[in-house]
């Protein structure tokens, strides 16, 4: 198999037998950490949720995988990982057409909750920033909230001498002095 993905790593979907997920990872990990491939495979994840069991008289929270027979495996895409993960024991093969591995988008990732993105913002409630994404861009405003999470930004902005207040992704709107 000719596999050239090389550079950037990704997170890819791997396929296992039923109730081998914990089994392939430790495996992975143990590999990974034998022969030193740190610089190929970067993390393993089994992306878990919690859940209430509702039982005749007691709730009780549980752990349980989100997608059982599959195991996400952040790595850079070379024929050297590709085997490496293909051939560990309980891998039935890479999530993709045939079997050419398809990363999960930026957008994917995000949504599985399996790689947090830590937001930090250079600006505080009541700095002035330059609005640079989005139907406002050029404006300049000034903050009024910032999201708990860094996410969001509520900014005031003077538009044609009124004051508009607009919510941003905090990647919209960067200080003057940026």
């Amino acid at each position: 198999m000719n596999i050239q993905h090389e550079g950037t790593p990704r997170w890819y979907v791997v396929h296992t037998y039923s109730g081998y997920e914990n089994k392939v990872a430790t495996n992975i990990e143990k590999i990974v950490e034998n022969r030193g491939l740190q610089h190929l495979i970067f993390g393993v994840k089994i992306p878990m949720e919690t859940v209430i069991e509702a039982d005749s008289d007691t709730n009780k929270e549980i752990e349980r995988k989100m997608f059982p027979g599959y195991v996400l495996i952040k790595m850079v895409m070379n024929d050297e990982s590709w085997h490496i993960i293909r051939n560990t024991t309980g891998v039935t093969g890479f999530v993709g057409p045939g079997s050419a591995p398809v990363a999960l988008t930026d957008e994917e990732v995000e949504k599985l909750g399996v790689e947090v993105k830590v937001v930090e913002v250079k600006f505080a409630v009541g700095d002035s920033v330059r609005i640079i994404d989005g139907p406002l861009a050029g404006f300049i405003g000034i903050v009024n909230e910032i999201s708990p999470d860094m996410k969001k930004v509520t900014v005031t902005a003077s538009m044609f001498g009124r004051e508009t207040k607009v919510e941003l992704d905090s990647t919209q709107v960067k200080t003057l002095d940026e």
